[in-house]
């Protein structure tokens, strides 16, 4: 499993994950409020600064992660041409890009274990109703991890794929990615039973 962190240093990396988190969410929600493209062009020009501030190195790292939607803009894209409303769809194009863009820069810039401190102090109220908020804490954690090796996975199939055939894999490798993910989720499964499961996290 690997981490999503960036492999440069920023000032970012130095604010509290809380702060970072409470942005993320508030801009978030603010992209939602208007449908002005002119709105969501100067927010996703912010972004790209963002991400070009810390350097090439930074930057395109950050674009790596990013790849994963472009499937989504083409989709989006199509669908709203095709429906004549290209203007719409390229509002709802740059509000998708921009929000997975600061995701994106959250997780770059914050350390795993300081996000689940976050999420550990938000569910605490959990406990009140007889709910385990390190449950949540792990869950969260497995799928930030889990993510990226996932993508890795399927980029993997797909080469293998193509070195022994001209078609595009396409469905074809549907099958061997989900046994493969399976059989990542029960080698995480026996490692957590290895180590007394979920019973001794709520005895913590």
């Amino acid at each position: 499993m690997i981490s999503l962190s960036s492999p440069v240093e920023t000032r970012a990396h130095r604010w509290p994950a809380g702060v970072k988190l409470a942005l993320l969410s508030v801009t978030t929600l603010g992209l939602f409020l208007t449908n002005n493209p002119l709105f969501h062009a100067v927010i996703l020009l912010a972004v790209i600064t963002l991400y070009a501030l810390p350097g090439k190195v930074f930057f395109l790292s950050g674009c790596r992660h990013l790849r994963i939607l472009a499937p989504f803009i083409v989709i989006l894209m199509l669908w709203h041409g095709l429906s004549d409303d290209l203007a719409y769809g390229a509002t709802i194009t740059m509000r998708l890009v921009s929000a997975v863009s600061m995701a994106n820069l959250l997780t770059m810039t914050t350390r795993l274990t300081d996000m689940m401190e976050v999420v550990r102090f938000l569910a605490r109220p959990l406990r009140r109703l007889g709910l385990n908020p390190r449950v949540l804490e792990l869950s969260m954690a497995l799928v930030i991890r889990m993510t990226p090796t996932l993508v890795s996975r399927g980029k993997t199939l797909s080469q293998a794929w193509r070195a022994r055939s001209n078609r595009r894999s396409g469905w074809r490798i549907i099958l061997p990615f989900t046994v493969l993910a399976l059989d990542d989720a029960d080698h995480v499964a026996q490692a957590l039973r290895a180590r007394g499961g979920l019973i001794d996290m709520e005895d913590e």
